[in-house]
């Protein structure tokens, strides 16, 4: 199916501007540079989020002494021993940019839509922190949220992971880990599963598809300790031993991705190992389409859906 008319009209803009020099690629740029147009270009796409109840400041410590910036969302107010059900959110950006407020209006309609509290997890970026730090610090942040959920009037028997793109990736290797409390579903929004190599999505859609695959490069190069990190099953989730225990997984991919495909061989290894999975591929889209909300309709129908798979998994 050919790229969504409204989505081809935004590239076309982007396209102007790198032609015009007032843009430049992301992998041109240094790491804040590339955050703060990061930041910027959300608040294009974005639709604004939902007004919720309660919007609060965490602060998660990690295991090296550092803490963690996060933040609570919830569509009604919270009380000690309340136990709602909660989403952990894990914001795309290829390790390197993407924030809190990037994916705020995300965070806030998967809370009013879901009727669950959501808590998105800033961990920390490369190149400042080098892999594994992200995969640490989202366990770390789970271990937190599960001891410290009762205080938060959050049922830690209710609990479900999501991320997209690299916060995809965090999200199935939280869920791959042996857990006392594991999450009851694992959300996959377009995820990075297998940095080791390129696929004929990448090299399909890698040029004026939103991601690009030179920067897809950059990104993992300001990651990795060296390449040979790309062959990690924390780095890679497609190159580990999956096994049958791993929580169900609903898997929401773009067509006109380069994570497209990585993103299918994903789906077929959890299946192939007996993981319950639900694969759902919007036609048309581009990376990133989910924060599109300004843009296209199919951001806020693949919300909805998301949303209502959470609700069910948090009723049953």
């Amino acid at each position: 199916m050919p790229l969504n008319p409204d989505i081809a009209a935004f590239l076309e803009l982007v396209g102007n501007g790198r032609a015009s020099g007032k843009r430049v690629p992301m992998h041109q740029m240094s790491p804040v540079e590339a955050r703060e147009q990061f930041d910027q270009s959300s608040l294009l796409m974005d639709a604004g989020g939902e007004a919720l109840d309660v919007v609060e400041a965490l602060q998660i410590p990690a295991r090296d002494g550092a803490h963690l910036a996060a933040r609570l969302y919830s569509n009604r107010a919270l009380e000690a021993g309340a136990a709602r059900p909660a989403l952990v959110y894990f914001h795309g950006g290829g390790y390197v940019v993407g924030s809190l407020d990037s994916h705020d209006s995300l965070c806030r309609n998967l809370a009013a839509m879901a009727d669950c509290v959501v808590v998105s997890v800033a961990y920390r970026l490369a190149p400042e922190f080098r892999f594994p730090t992200a995969v640490d610090d989202a366990l770390d942040a789970w271990k937190w949220l599960v001891t410290e959920g009762q205080r938060l009037g959050i049922d830690a028997r209710r609990l479900a992971v999501a991320g997209d793109s690299v916060g995809g990736s965090l999200a199935t290797v939280l869920a791959a880990q042996p857990l006392d409390t594991p999450p009851l579903l694992q959300v996959l929004i377009y995820p990075v599963t297998d940095a080791s190599r390129s696929t004929a999505s990448i090299e399909r859609y890698g040029e004026g598809h939103l991601l690009e695959k030179d920067s897809l490069s950059w990104f993992y190069e300001q990651y990795q300790r060296d390449v040979n990190d790309r062959h990690d099953p924390r780095f890679s989730p497609l190159l580990a031993e999956i096994c049958a225990g791993m929580p169900p997984a609903l898997l929401v991919l773009a067509e006109c991705d380069p994570l497209h495909d990585e993103g299918v061989a994903y789906a077929q290894r959890l299946r192939q190992a007996g993981v319950p999975v639900e694969l759902k591929v919007y036609a048309g889209m581009t990376h990133d389409f989910m924060r599109m909300g300004a843009i296209v309709d199919d951001a806020e129908e693949a919300q909805q859906h998301i949303a209502q798979r959470l609700r069910e998994v948090f009723a049953g």
